[in-house]
């Protein structure tokens, strides 16, 4: 079972302020990897993390072929860090595409004027630390 923590949701809502934006590591269905930084990363609910996807470029492209991503955080001052393993899904328009975007911090939202972005959720199937012990799981013995 998963379920975000308050200090998650915090911590991750408060992310870019912070100076600790998210970094998310993606592959294509062939494997070809590919990481960025995330300043929208936020908690969408309690099983589930979301962020706006402004670039449409490799990464877009990595999750529509394959939709296994890891999420990374890390607050060094707090010393705090989570490997969250996730399944992504899309969505171009309707209700939780708005949902997204009228969370999305406003830097972000200003690095895409025209709004041709799309949300991405992620549920959360894992978490971990980043010594690989498991924290949560959905599955018992999940194996990534």
């Amino acid at each position: 079972m998963i379920h975000l923590t308050e200090e998650m949701h915090e911590l991750i809502n408060n992310a870019l302020p912070n100076g600790t934006p998210c970094i998310i590591a993606t592959a294509s269905r062939d494997g070809v990897p590919n990481v960025g930084f995330r300043g929208s990363m936020m908690v969408f609910d309690d099983e589930s993390l979301a962020y706006w996807e402004r670039g449409r470029r490799s990464s877009l492209e990595h999750i529509l072929e394959n939709p296994k991503e890891v999420v990374l955080f890390r607050h060094p001052g707090k010393r705090v860090a989570w490997k969250f393993r996730c399944i992504a899904s899309v969505h171009d328009d309707g209700p939780i595409h708005k949902q997204v975007m009228a969370r999305t911090v406003e830097p972000e939202l200003a690095r895409d004027p025209e709004r041709k972005g799309v949300a991405v959720v992620l549920r959360v199937d894992q978490i971990v630390t980043l010594a690989g012990e498991v924290l949560q799981e959905r599955v018992p013995n999940l194996r990534w």
